[in-house]
């Protein structure tokens, strides 16, 4: 392996810590990126805590492009090792077809320990963005677009729910134990009553580095002013699979962003669904890709001051 990590009389050392929040991958991904698969060699104090140099870093930028492109993790290393003046070849087609297959797989088999399986295994290999943007958001959209009145769809529907529920919310409260960035509430409208793309908002606004309130059941769009007065939130994340109602769309949402002291913003696929219909109100269209939307969440809170 011709990598080998900067050494400490040269340049700054980081801990885990610090390069999760530099480079948005969590603890745990950079711990199995070097166990499994030695992407990545950091120093160790004499305690044996890591510390990263500042190619290390570079290194798990590079390993994120990578991934980004569709490489399969245990591919990466092959790739990021080559001598820079080799010319790169082109990446080969990731396994996120054939994970999203296995996902709902386990879904209609109602295999809760395979969903489980691929949870964990998922999240902790990959960045939470990407696992919600190629695997999480495309199975959900899948799922969603099959039921119907399909025999057992609810069932399917019902489990799924729940896992993510209690999963989603378990990750969600250790991070925020560990959470000095602004709080955000995150909820589902009135016409999403699974709450799926809610569930995913939290989960891409916690790894992102947000306190989050991720409310479970539908609450009234007159209390949500309430909401953001009592929680001191900095924005109101509502996200919904459905177009949803007329009278939300054009009365009740416009009146909560007038009302409301925290920017009232719109994410899932309501925001495609209904990109045009909040032009002249006070509504903020983030869109359906989670990533994304924390980005324009992020410049527009900055933006604000």
């Amino acid at each position: 392996m011709t990598y080998k990590a900067m050494d400490s009389s040269a340049a700054p050392l980081y801990p885990i810590r610090e390069v999760s929040r530099l480079t948005g991958v969590n603890s745990v991904t950079l711990r199995a990126w070097e166990r499994r698969y030695g992407l990545i060699r950091p120093q160790r104090t004499p305690k044996g805590h890591r510390l990263y140099g500042r190619d290390d870093i570079e290194r798990v930028e590079r390993i994120l492009q990578w991934l980004n492109r569709g490489v399969p993790v245990s591919q990466v290393r092959e790739l990021i090792d080559q001598p820079e003046t080799v010319e790169t070849p082109a990446p080969q087609m990731g396994d996120w077809a054939s994970q999203r297959q296995h996902l709902i797989q386990a879904v209609e088999a109602f295999d809760s320990g395979r969903l489980e399986v691929l949870f964990n295994q998922s999240l902790a290999l990959y960045p939470v963005s990407l696992c919600i943007a190629e695997l999480w958001q495309p199975v959900i959209s899948q799922l969603e677009e099959r039921w119907g009145d399909q025999f057992g769809a609810t069932l399917q529907r019902r489990l799924l729910e729940s896992f993510l529920r209690t999963r989603i919310g378990t990750r969600i409260y250790h991070a925020n134990q560990l959470s000095n960035a602004g709080e955000v509430l995150v909820a589902r409208l009135p016409e999403d009553s699974s709450g799926f793309w809610a569930m995913l908002m939290g989960l891409a606004a916690s790894a992102a580095g947000y306190r989050v309130h991720l409310m479970d059941g539908e609450l009234p769009l007159s209390e949500f002013p309430l909401a953001a007065e009592r929680l001191g939130v900095t924005a109101l994340l509502l996200a919904s699979g459905h177009a949803e109602r007329s009278d939300v769309i054009r009365r009740q949402l416009p009146r909560l962003a007038e009302q409301s002291r925290a920017p009232v913003c719109l994410v899932g696929p309501i925001a495609r669904i209904r990109v045009g219909d909040f032009e002249n109100t006070a509504v903020a269209v983030l869109g359906e890709d989670m990533s994304q939307a924390l980005s324009r969440l992020r410049a527009m809170l900055d933006a604000d001051g």
